[in-house]
């Protein structure tokens, strides 16, 4: 019987309904030996052996990995898949899949949230009462500042809306989308006007060679004085060196960070001694309902797979289509 690793640590429960729809295509379920998420690919291959599809989080599939590793298929639970060499899974005959449509709400209520957490300062304030300090200060209102939004994708689009809204401007940068095809309150803008008249700065693009280090340096000294960054994306996007030095300058309001270059991120990272850095553990894709739609997706991509079928606008390397069997 084929084998399917789960990875994703919070899926990792044989009574959860998804899992029936690989068993009902006569897939066998495997959990890691660990208990714990793996960033080691030396331990990532050891769990694949007899493998021949995984569920997958973040965890590092590389073109070693890739290549000593018998999966056929490598189904992530979300949209992002920097965490895959695609080129060497393509390489390979592994298809990759994403689960579209499964976290964009979460996604954008998470960056609202984060948004409002920077604006009325609500970390440092829980944590004032909480220790005896009971200082009432004011903060700049949210209603009418500009939201730039770089990446106008799914994603992008939910919090545009979400934004608006709450009174928030919006524009965004997004060199792949069409000006006709996006909504008509939305204006599109180059790199360099979208990081000039931004208050907020909100990234919501894959980590690509193109968009690796975009927040950086000189990026960060066209944004705004006192403009506040968000992101929910990829750590990969910004530099995180530049960004302390930044930040520790008081050159930006705040920043509020869901990921990070390195995950988990140590606690020795700089970004973590700064009052006016929010951060989270890469969970903004994460609610009750995202948690049912990601792993169900994946395990219909699998399973579809398997039966001979091609999961449509799930693939992130449609080109094995026309050769690709399990």
């Amino acid at each position: 019987m084929p084998r399917v690793l789960v990875t994703p640590v919070q899926f990792r429960n044989l009574d959860a309904p998804y899992f029936s729809i690989l068993r009902d295509a006569g897939l066998e379920i495997v959990f890691p030996a660990s208990q714990q998420y793996t960033s080691d690919p030396v331990a990532l291959l050891d769990e694949l052996q007899g493998m021949d599809a995984a569920i997958a989080s973040t965890e590092p599939y590389t073109a070693e990995v890739l290549a000593k590793s018998s999966v056929r298929v490598v189904a992530r639970t979300g949209v992002g898949y920097d965490s895959i060499d695609v080129a060497a899974a393509t390489n390979n005959n592994v298809v990759v899949t994403i689960t579209p449509g499964a976290v964009d709400q979460s996604v954008a209520e998470a960056t609202l949230a984060l948004i409002f957490a920077v604006f009325r300062d609500v970390v440092a304030r829980d944590q004032e009462v909480r220790t005896g300090v009971w200082q009432r200060r004011s903060m700049p209102r949210l209603a009418g500042k500009t939201l730039g939004i770089v990446g106008l994708g799914r994603i992008g689009r939910a919090v545009a809306q979400l934004a608006q809204g709450v009174g928030l401007q919006v524009i965004a940068y997004d060199p792949y989308a069409k000006q006709a095809e996006t909504e008509a309150k939305i204006p599109l803008v180059d790199l360099d006007e979208i990081l000039r008249t931004s208050d907020i700065l909100s990234l919501h693009v894959p980590c690509t060679e193109e968009t690796a280090d975009l927040i950086r340096r000189e990026t960060l000294q066209q944004m705004k004085p006192q403009a506040v960054l968000i992101n929910t994306g990829r750590g990969g996007l910004i530099n995180e060196v530049d960004l302390y030095e930044a930040m520790s300058q008081g050159h930006l309001m705040g920043a509020a960070l869901d990921a990070f270059q390195q995950e988990p991120t140590p606690v020795s990272n700089p970004l973590l001694t700064l009052p006016n850095v929010i951060v989270a553990p890469h969970t903004a894709g994460l609610d009750h309902q995202s948690e049912v739609d990601m792993p169900r997706i994946a395990c219909e991509c699998v399973a579809k797979l398997f039966r001979g079928d091609w999961p449509q606008g799930c693939v992130v390397n449609p080109q094995l289509q026309a050769t690709w069997s399990w």
